[in-house]
Protein backbone atom coordinates (compact mmCIF):
# COMPACT_ATOMS: atom_id res chain seq x y z
CA UNK A 1 0.00 0.00 0.00
CA UNK A 2 1.25 3.31 -1.01
CA UNK A 3 1.11 6.22 1.17
CA UNK A 4 -0.57 8.21 -1.63
CA UNK A 5 -3.57 5.98 -1.13
CA UNK A 6 -4.06 6.00 2.41
CA UNK A 7 -3.85 10.03 1.75
CA UNK A 8 -6.54 10.00 -0.41
CA UNK A 9 -8.24 7.73 1.69
CA UNK A 10 -8.35 9.97 4.79
CA UNK A 11 -8.94 12.80 2.81
CA UNK A 12 -11.91 11.19 1.28
CA UNK A 13 -13.46 10.74 4.56
CA UNK A 14 -12.18 13.64 6.41
CA UNK A 15 -11.64 16.54 4.56
CA UNK A 16 -15.22 17.71 4.35
CA UNK A 17 -17.18 16.33 7.40
CA UNK A 18 -14.08 17.45 9.91
CA UNK A 19 -12.24 19.89 8.14
CA UNK A 20 -9.19 18.05 8.01
CA UNK A 21 -5.74 17.09 5.77
CA UNK A 22 -3.15 14.43 5.68
CA UNK A 23 -0.37 15.31 4.07
CA UNK A 24 2.99 13.48 3.34
CA UNK A 25 6.70 14.51 3.13
CA UNK A 26 7.24 16.16 5.85
CA UNK A 27 10.61 15.64 7.87
CA UNK A 28 9.10 15.75 11.09
CA UNK A 29 4.86 14.93 11.62
CA UNK A 30 3.55 17.61 12.96
CA UNK A 31 -0.31 18.19 13.37
CA UNK A 32 -1.48 21.82 12.71
CA UNK A 33 -5.24 22.53 14.67
CA UNK A 34 -7.16 24.68 12.39
CA UNK A 35 -5.24 26.79 9.86
CA UNK A 36 -7.20 28.84 7.13
CA UNK A 37 -9.94 26.58 8.43
CA UNK A 38 -8.65 23.39 8.30
CA UNK A 39 -6.45 20.81 10.04
CA UNK A 40 -3.49 19.21 8.58
CA UNK A 41 -1.88 16.44 10.06
CA UNK A 42 1.46 15.76 8.28
CA UNK A 43 3.67 12.32 8.33
CA UNK A 44 7.22 11.85 7.66
CA UNK A 45 7.88 11.61 3.76
CA UNK A 46 5.76 8.88 2.41
CA UNK A 47 5.56 6.13 5.40
CA UNK A 48 2.70 4.40 5.69
CA UNK A 49 2.96 3.80 8.93
CA UNK A 50 3.97 7.22 9.99
CA UNK A 51 0.32 8.17 8.06
CA UNK A 52 -1.44 5.41 10.24
CA UNK A 53 0.08 6.27 13.28
CA UNK A 54 -0.40 10.13 13.15
CA UNK A 55 -4.11 9.23 12.02
CA UNK A 56 -4.38 7.90 15.14
CA UNK A 57 -3.30 10.28 17.60
CA UNK A 58 -5.64 12.39 15.46
CA UNK A 59 -8.85 9.57 15.93
CA UNK A 60 -7.78 9.77 19.85
CA UNK A 61 -7.87 13.86 20.21
CA UNK A 62 -10.94 15.17 21.48
CA UNK A 63 -12.08 18.54 19.59
CA UNK A 64 -10.07 20.73 22.63
CA UNK A 65 -7.02 18.88 21.59
CA UNK A 66 -7.76 18.98 17.99
CA UNK A 67 -7.74 23.09 18.44
CA UNK A 68 -4.22 22.69 19.10
CA UNK A 69 -0.95 22.51 16.94
CA UNK A 70 0.14 18.97 18.24
CA UNK A 71 -2.47 18.57 20.22
CA UNK A 72 -0.93 20.73 23.09
CA UNK A 73 1.96 18.12 23.01
CA UNK A 74 5.40 18.56 22.82
CA UNK A 75 8.11 16.37 22.08
CA UNK A 76 11.22 15.26 23.37
CA UNK A 77 13.27 12.98 20.86
CA UNK A 78 16.61 11.55 23.23
CA UNK A 79 14.64 10.13 26.80
CA UNK A 80 15.84 8.64 29.98
CA UNK A 81 14.56 5.77 31.09
CA UNK A 82 12.18 7.97 33.49
CA UNK A 83 11.17 10.07 30.46
CA UNK A 84 10.78 6.85 28.51
CA UNK A 85 8.26 5.20 30.59
CA UNK A 86 6.39 8.45 30.76
CA UNK A 87 6.65 8.41 26.84
CA UNK A 88 5.34 5.11 26.79
CA UNK A 89 2.15 5.66 28.89
CA UNK A 90 1.05 8.73 26.31
CA UNK A 91 1.93 5.97 23.54
CA UNK A 92 0.30 3.11 24.53
CA UNK A 93 -3.08 4.27 23.08
CA UNK A 94 -1.89 5.46 19.75
CA UNK A 95 -0.01 2.76 18.86
CA UNK A 96 -2.71 0.03 19.71
CA UNK A 97 -5.02 1.55 17.07
CA UNK A 98 -2.27 2.06 14.37
CA UNK A 99 -2.01 -1.72 14.79
CA UNK A 100 -6.10 -2.21 14.43
CA UNK A 101 -5.50 0.13 11.66
CA UNK A 102 -1.87 -1.77 10.16
CA UNK A 103 -4.37 -4.83 10.62
CA UNK A 104 -7.05 -3.38 9.00
CA UNK A 105 -5.07 -2.33 5.89
CA UNK A 106 -3.30 -5.74 5.89
CA UNK A 107 0.47 -4.65 6.48
CA UNK A 108 2.65 -5.31 9.02
CA UNK A 109 3.01 -2.95 12.17
CA UNK A 110 5.98 -2.90 14.78
CA UNK A 111 5.84 -1.33 18.22
CA UNK A 112 8.25 1.80 18.50
CA UNK A 113 10.19 3.47 21.49
CA UNK A 114 11.43 5.83 19.83
CA UNK A 115 14.68 6.57 21.73
CA UNK A 116 17.96 5.44 19.87
CA UNK A 117 19.59 6.35 22.80
CA UNK A 118 18.46 3.45 24.79
CA UNK A 119 19.81 0.74 22.64
CA UNK A 120 19.60 -1.80 24.95
CA UNK A 121 16.04 -0.96 26.48
CA UNK A 122 13.77 -3.75 27.00
CA UNK A 123 10.64 -2.76 25.36
CA UNK A 124 8.73 -6.02 26.41
CA UNK A 125 6.55 -4.08 29.14
CA UNK A 126 5.34 -1.77 26.16
CA UNK A 127 4.74 -4.23 23.38
CA UNK A 128 2.37 -5.95 25.92
CA UNK A 129 0.75 -3.03 27.01
CA UNK A 130 -0.11 -2.00 23.26
CA UNK A 131 -0.89 -5.35 22.52
CA UNK A 132 -3.54 -5.37 25.62
CA UNK A 133 -4.79 -1.81 24.58
CA UNK A 134 -5.41 -3.10 21.39
CA UNK A 135 -7.31 -6.24 22.31
CA UNK A 136 -9.36 -3.96 25.09
CA UNK A 137 -10.33 -1.64 21.96
CA UNK A 138 -11.53 -4.65 19.50
CA UNK A 139 -13.40 -5.99 22.61
CA UNK A 140 -15.31 -2.78 23.27
CA UNK A 141 -15.49 -1.67 19.72
CA UNK A 142 -13.93 0.96 17.62
CA UNK A 143 -15.90 3.98 17.79
CA UNK A 144 -16.18 7.16 15.97
CA UNK A 145 -13.47 8.37 13.90
CA UNK A 146 -11.30 5.18 14.43
CA UNK A 147 -14.29 3.49 13.48
CA UNK A 148 -14.98 4.99 10.50
CA UNK A 149 -11.72 4.98 9.41
CA UNK A 150 -10.87 1.40 10.04
CA UNK A 151 -13.81 0.57 8.16
CA UNK A 152 -12.49 2.54 4.92
CA UNK A 153 -8.79 0.85 5.32
CA UNK A 154 -10.34 -2.81 5.68
CA UNK A 155 -12.49 -2.29 2.05
CA UNK A 156 -9.25 -1.54 0.59
CA UNK A 157 -7.22 -3.89 2.65
CA UNK A 158 -6.73 -7.37 0.63
CA UNK A 159 -8.57 -10.13 3.09
CA UNK A 160 -7.79 -7.65 6.13
CA UNK A 161 -9.71 -8.04 9.42
CA UNK A 162 -8.82 -5.87 12.22
CA UNK A 163 -11.84 -6.65 14.71
CA UNK A 164 -10.56 -10.39 14.83
CA UNK A 165 -9.15 -10.89 18.35
CA UNK A 166 -6.77 -13.58 17.84
CA UNK A 167 -4.34 -11.08 15.41
CA UNK A 168 -3.49 -9.26 18.34
CA UNK A 169 -2.61 -12.32 20.47
CA UNK A 170 1.03 -12.12 19.68
CA UNK A 171 3.22 -9.97 20.53
CA UNK A 172 4.25 -7.27 17.86
CA UNK A 173 8.09 -6.36 16.92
Amino acid sequence: MKAERVVSLFNATFLSSHHTQLVGGADEPLYLGHEDGFSRIYFCYDYVSSALHEIAHWCLAGSSRRSLDDYGYWYQGQRDVCQQNKFEQVEVAPQALEWIFSEALGIGFRVSADNLDLADYDTTQFRRAVRDAAQSRIQAGLKGRAATFASVLAKEGVGAHYDKLDIYQRLPE
